[in-house]
């Protein structure tokens, strides 16, 4: 499978939401084509919680329909670990219900030093995927 890219400039937006909420989880959507990231959408964890999220619904539906309007499809969920390592808990193991994406986990725990990693969940299975921050592209969408 290939990587993921993630611009580095959507990777600092990402980055941005993760510090400014925590010690709450942050989340979100990562939307593109080719395994390249072309867009975030910013969720609010209605959860409120430290080690759980759960996205808006009303802010899902709208980043969906806003992704089939772009051409767009979803490729990446993900959201911070503010005080746990960058890989996916038991719990997110559990509630990944969604085919067919990446989970993107980032890390707060080294506060000088972030991580993120990707990961495919499926039916309990956890497989790492290769994820790559880029420089972002001037010409594109």
């Amino acid at each position: 499978m290939a990587a993921l890219e993630i611009p580095r400039n959507i990777f600092s937006q990402m980055l941005a939401q993760a510090q400014a909420e925590a010690p709450i989880e942050a989340c979100g959507l990562l939307a593109g084509t080719d395994h390249r990231v072309q867009r975030l959408y910013k969720m609010t964890n209605t959860d409120q919680s430290a080690d759980h999220f759960t996205m808006a619904p009303e802010e899902q539906f709208a980043a969906i329909k806003d992704m089939r309007a772009k051409g767009l499809e979803m490729l990446a969920i993900y959201h911070s670990h503010p005080a746990s390592p960058a890989r996916p808990s038991a719990e997110d193991i559990r509630l990944a219900l969604t085919d067919g994406v990446l989970y993107v986990v980032l890390s707060l725990q080294e506060s000088s030093e972030p991580k993120v990693r990707a990961f495919y969940i499926d039916d309990g299975v956890v497989s790492e995927s290769e994820l790559k921050i880029v420089e972002a592209n001037n010409g594109s969408n």
